[in-house]
């Protein structure tokens, strides 16, 4: 356990928020639209750069992004995003277990379409009778099925082959799902698994329910990001630090159950615009009066990225610096010193609604600089501002080891 008067370290996550410049916007980003005063503050005291959190030739997912933020290089240990999700459900997985990302969606036009990758954010509850209903379905080939949170849920294939291709279904919104198909080793079962869904999905009462009320019904299943367990050391191994992780998000509690920190599963945090701030600033500020680091996460930038929501965008990009970024500095004073690592895992541009892996804006900051001594004239916190410093840290993954003012152990 770590004292008080020890350094407390934080990692403060707005998933998605980078962009790129919006007409509508007069060709600013949502960052820059965004009313931000804690973090306009915080970059006034702090160090601005961009860093890439996606190393070339990786897909620009949460997982990739997530792991090099914690201090891990994807190129090196990456083996697939479900068995990081896994972990953070209590699933244990063999080393011969391939896990797959089980998305409840939205499809339209005669299910040809992907319409929605959440199916309009079905809740948690609606989602497990929902996969209630699809276990004695998917059993037969083979597979266990464990329910999630919302539309994210695990499918498990005991000896499942290696190279099968798979693509997550918010790269293709809109889209249709033909060429799109799991393809590979094992496809003719993954392909199997989305069509005996829509069977046990189209008429059930849970869809039906949502009908009437205007909501999108969980037509489909879509099986992704498939992979089977890394070999990762852990923080307290590396750095002997501490620490927790809090996010709505199975697959970021995974990655910090795989780095070693303890998940913190907040009651009411959704993942979207609805979740509970108050009680994860809370968790984050209670973890460090006994431990080192705390990881927190927020997904709804992303979330109203992927949906094209620019409104919507901007008031998560609000929220997160209003519900989370001011009162983790007020929460903070508690303690002797303090730093905080501040940063979107990935772009998440509206125009596309997709990941992509361009450098992102990152903030350090020290309680010894905060708050700045005299007034600056600050751009905040954005692309355009972070591009400005100068300061360009090619391996996200180092990143944790300016935080901490160490190397890696």
């Amino acid at each position: 356990m770590s004292s008080d008067s020890e350094t407390k370290y934080v990692i403060l996550i707005p998933d998605g928020a980078a962009d790129s410049p919006i007409p509508d916007l007069g060709n600013r980003t949502p960052l820059q639209a965004a009313e931000t005063p804690w973090m306009d503050k915080m970059a006034d005291a702090g160090t601005l750069g961009l860093t890439r959190t996606v190393p070339e030739g990786m897909d620009a997912g949460s997982d990739v992004a997530g792991l090099s933020i914690m201090g891990y290089s994807p190129g090196e240990i990456y083996s697939g995003r479900a068995p990081l999700e896994a972990a953070s459900m209590g699933v244990d997985l063999t080393e011969h277990d391939l896990a797959f990302r089980l998305n409840l969606v939205k499809l339209d036009r005669n299910y040809s379409v992907m319409a929605d990758h959440s199916a309009d954010h079905i809740t948690t509850a609606e989602a497990h009778v929902l996969m209630d209903a699809l276990k004695p379905v998917l059993e037969p080939f083979g597979f266990a099925l464990y329910p999630g949170v919302s539309y994210r849920h695990l499918l498990v294939w005991g000896n499942g082959p290696d190279g099968c291709v798979t693509h997550a279904p918010h790269d293709f919104l809109g889209e249709p799902i033909g060429s799109r198909f799991p393809s590979g080793a094992g496809a003719d079962k993954m392909i199997r698994v989305i069509i005996e869904s829509w069977k046990a999905l189209e008429s059930h009462p849970v869809n039906e329910d949502r009908l009437r009320r205007g909501q999108g019904p969980a037509n489909s299943v879509w099986p992704w990001g498939q992979g089977k367990p890394p070999s990762m050391k852990t923080l307290t191994e590396r750095f002997n630090i501490t620490g927790s992780v809090v996010s709505a998000v199975d697959l970021l509690r995974g990655i910090g159950r795989y780095a070693g920190l303890e998940p913190i599963v907040v009651p009411g945090a959704t993942g979207y615009l609805d979740t509970n701030y108050e009680g994860k600033v809370q968790a984050a500020l209670d973890a460090l009066k006994d431990e080192d680091f705390v990881f927190v996460h927020v997904e709804a930038p992303d979330e109203t990225s992927h949906a094209g929501k620019l409104d919507l965008k901007i008031k998560a990009i609000e929220d997160f610096d209003k519900k989370v970024a001011g009162p983790i500095l007020k929460g903070l004073v508690q303690f002797d010193h303090w730093r905080i690592l501040l940063m979107p895992d990935h772009h998440t541009p509206l125009a596309t609604r997709k990941h992509s892996p361009d450098p992102v804006p990152f903030l350090l900051l020290d309680s010894k600089e905060f708050p700045a001594e005299s007034e600056q004239n600050s751009t905040g916190f954005s692309e355009e501002a972070a591009a400005s410093a100068d300061l360009f840290v090619d391996r996200a993954d180092k990143l944790i080891e300016m935080l901490l003012q160490r190397e890696n152990g």
